[in-house]
């Protein structure tokens, strides 16, 4: 049968993907989106960044966009797709807690079994997972992901045989600011991921050091345009978005193939290219 879901990887062939416009019948500025924001150049950019994914040989599946919900754009976060299935996630941005509900079951509709969701007082964004191996999940403990979470998805994979490893990350400039896991390292290849070292927990570049995966500095200037947030679309091939051209240089000095979108609006949310697409099939 021909595989329709299941990723176990940052930066295997990314087949099957998700994405989904922003709303202009939204309010940005109180989802602490940076202004001024110019809306109808913001939707046209994700309609050019989905262009870019078809281009470079991904299935892209556009979801509705989402009325109300300003950062419903970035689908990485409210559900999360493990080997077997989705789990639902419930965000701990107050705006978006609606998200994970919405999402799961436009995935589920997509033919994609839902493992479960989390419950009660469990909070998580997918910006706080990545997969370190592929039966590793790191996930970022944080002020959006809390230890609920992180327990009832260890529960949720113990079927899969994957397992979780933890990561502490820093305070930096509070409850208030979005700082996940994935802000500070991007996978790009097997052996080699992107990391914002300053803000970065010792134990994960410790990790990566175990695992012998290189890094790739990015330095302070590229820092608040999201240089560290680097979609790999297969091993080496990544995209990342305007105004880190330092990055960009440095990862076409380690070998890879950088595709650049034009981002200037859709960087207000806080959000990158891997916030913007919530895969659903990466396989050799």
């Amino acid at each position: 049968m021909l595989e329709r879901y299941g990723v176990t990887s940052m930066s295997a062939p990314l087949r099957r993907v998700a994405v989904r416009p922003p709303s202009a019948n939204s309010d940005f500025a109180a989802a602490h989106w940076a202004q001024p924001l110019d809306e109808e150049l913001l939707l046209d950019q994700h309609a050019a960044f989905t262009g870019l994914l078809e281009r470079l040989g991904c299935e892209v599946t556009v979801l509705p966009a989402q009325d109300h919900l300003a950062d419903s754009c970035f689908v990485y976060d409210p559900a999360f797709v493990v080997g077997d299935g989705v789990i639902g996630l419930r965000s701990g941005k107050d705006v978006r807690v609606d998200e994970g509900r919405v999402l799961t079951a436009e995935l589920a509709a997509l033919d994609i079994p839902v493992l479960g969701s989390l419950t009660s007082d469990a909070t998580a964004d997918g910006g706080d997972m990545f997969w370190l191996d592929d039966h590793t999940l790191a996930i970022g403990r944080s002020y959006r992901t809390n230890q609920a979470a992180i327990d009832q998805i260890q529960l949720l994979l113990a079927s899969s045989g994957a397992q979780v490893a933890t990561f502490d990350l820093p305070h930096d400039q509070g409850p208030d600011w979005c700082l996940h896991l994935m802000s500070v390292v991007s996978p790009v290849r097997e052996d080699l991921a992107v990391v914002y070292e300053r803000l970065a927990p010792v134990a994960l570049l410790q990790a990566l050091n175990n695992h012998g995966i290189d890094t790739i500095s990015v330095p302070e200037t590229d820092w608040a345009t999201l240089g560290c947030n680097v979609l790999a679309i297969e091993p080496g091939v990544v995209v990342i978005a305007s105004g880190n051209d330092e990055t960009a240089q440095r990862l076409a000095d380690a070998g890879c193939e950088v595709h650049v979108y034009a981002a200037s609006e859709l960087t207000k949310g806080e959000g990158g290219p891997t916030c913007l697409t919530r895969p659903l099939l990466r396989s050799n």
